[in-house]
């Protein structure tokens, strides 16, 4: 039970660092334009398609609301958006557009973009003042805030447009959920708009058995059940944010690109082949960055893994679930339904610095800008609500599940794991155990091609220790 009540540890620790809008002042209405257009069913029947779109967070008449900035205060960098499925998608960039090396990087529960600020500003740092030949190359870099976090769109569980972009929908057998990117596509051949075309989602058990996973004391155990569709049906999924990833790539970081299957498009594009992208992931990140690989593995050429995180609260993470998932249902339905006065107690950035100590290691870096980077986004109308619903999703694809996927490219795209030993989220033994996990289709190597522990850094080590990571990250450009 050891591991449950650590799983308990981790849900308060969230409740407390992701408060709402309260603390401030009442959260204003937010403004929105609406449109419609018609998508067809694969019956050929038509589909109301609604498009929201989030224009502010603030009311004509507050004063007090809070409203993206136009620079990150972490970064200096300036704060773009990224029209996606009808939301805003807010994202940074740095470095020259024709680098060598396109980077896209991917954060983790609760927090936004600017958790990577010492990657953002640092890295060209790190690679000027290399010694060797890596000096001479240049880097792009991405970051983004997945859809629910930081200063991108926040659209409630059940709204229509939500559902419709949902990636679940399409994804498994026994579903009539149709998939956003077939409705799109159907769309496209019946208009003049072009549209890249995309792959086609395989549709798999929405439950899977036997699966091999691990323990937190580096052994193995077979999960009898893995259900991977969000209990709630909420499009807060990391199918969800694994398409939200791939379409990304496509649409801002190869926006003169089409995929050699494209029978639609009509614009001008580039002959060359678009550069791979690689992916660096911190925690929950992970999983979606693991599936975005699985989903489109000709979009990226690596991943580092920055402290995985193994989702304690999974339904397969639970001791004897049959008995105790019933009572963790309760408490998240009483959470969705009355959390909202906890948020508006703990709500302040004394609390927030402290407990986002309990993972950090270094607790130097925990600073005033890092709790304002992370908190102000989370003040916004709808944050409460997308924070509520993720705290109910007890399902999902895991990383040992991903990395052994039988269609895992670990040939074309290496994989390595970086993690701090004091991480008190993520145990040191069960990371160890990845590189015993053989997928993809040749079956003669490991998954994980390198693992490296990192002394006096805890869950975060981009943010704890940003020089020792900028050097393994260029060191993983070596590899690919």
């Amino acid at each position: 039970m050891m591991k449950l009540a650590a799983a308990y540890a981790v849900l308060l620790s969230a409740l407390v660092v992701t408060p709402t809008a309260s603390f401030f002042a009442p959260p204003p209405p937010r403004v929105v334009v609406t449109t419609s257009s018609s998508v067809f069913k694969k019956d050929g029947s038509a589909l109301q398609l609604a498009t929201t779109t989030t224009t502010s967070s603030q009311s004509p008449n507050s004063s007090n609301s809070i409203l993206m900035p136009s620079h990150s205060p972490a970064t200096s960098l300036p704060n773009q958006i990224y029209k996606w499925r009808g939301y805003d998608i807010r994202y940074q960039v740095t470095g020259p557009p024709d680098a060598d090396y396109t980077l896209l990087l991917i954060h983790g529960l609760f927090v936004n973009s600017d958790h990577w600020r010492k990657t953002l500003t640092g890295l060209h740092n790190a690679l000027n003042n290399n010694d060797d030949e890596k000096k001479k190359k240049t880097i792009r870099i991405y970051a983004m805030d997945l859809l629910g976090s930081g200063w991108s769109s926040k659209p409630s569980r059940d709204d229509p447009n939500a559902q419709l972009i949902s990636g679940e929908n399409g994804r498994f057998i026994n579903c009539d959920s149709i998939c956003y990117r077939e409705t799109i596509m159907t769309t496209a051949s019946t208009t003049t708009t072009s549209k890249k075309q995309r792959l086609q989602k395989i549709r798999t058990s929405s439950t899977l058995q036997n699966i091999p996973l691990g323990t937190s004391s580096g052994g193995n155990r077979l999960a009898s059940s893995l259900e991977l569709r969000h209990p709630l049906r909420s499009p807060y999924n990391f199918y969800t944010w694994a398409e939200q990833i791939a379409d990304f790539t496509h649409d801002v970081i190869h926006p003169n690109h089409t995929n050699n299957d494209d029978t639609t498009s009509t614009t001008t594009s580039s002959s060359s082949p678009p550069p791979k992208v690689t992916l660096i992931a911190n925690s929950i990140g992970t999983i979606s960055s693991l599936q975005s690989i699985l989903d489109e593995p000709h979009l990226f050429n690596g991943c580092l893994i920055i402290n995985p995180n193994f989702r304690e609260l999974h339904k397969a993470e639970i001791p004897f679930p049959f008995l105790t998932m019933p009572l963790i249902r309760s408490i998240q339905s009483l959470l969705r339904t009355n959390g909202k006065p906890l948020f508006d107690t703990l709500a302040k950035p004394t609390i927030v610095k402290e407990i986002l100590k309990e993972p950090y290691a270094n607790i130097d870096a925990v600073d005033d800008e890092l709790v304002q980077v992370l908190l102000d986004p989370l003040l916004v109308n709808g944050a409460e609500d997308v924070v509520f619903d993720t705290l109910s999703y007890s399902a999902g694809p895991l990383p040992e599940q991903q990395l052994s996927s039988w269609n895992y490219p670990k040939d074309t795209c290496p994989t390595w794991v970086i993690y701090g030993k004091e991480d008190p989220w993520t145990p040191s033994k069960r990371v160890e155990q990845l590189k015993n996990i053989i997928g993809g289709s040749s079956r003669s190597s490991s998954t994980v091609e390198k693992i490296i522990a990192l002394e006096g850094v805890g869950h975060c080590p981009h943010d704890e220790s940003p020089e020792v990571v900028n050097r393994l990250i260029l060191e993983f450009l070596d590899r690919v």
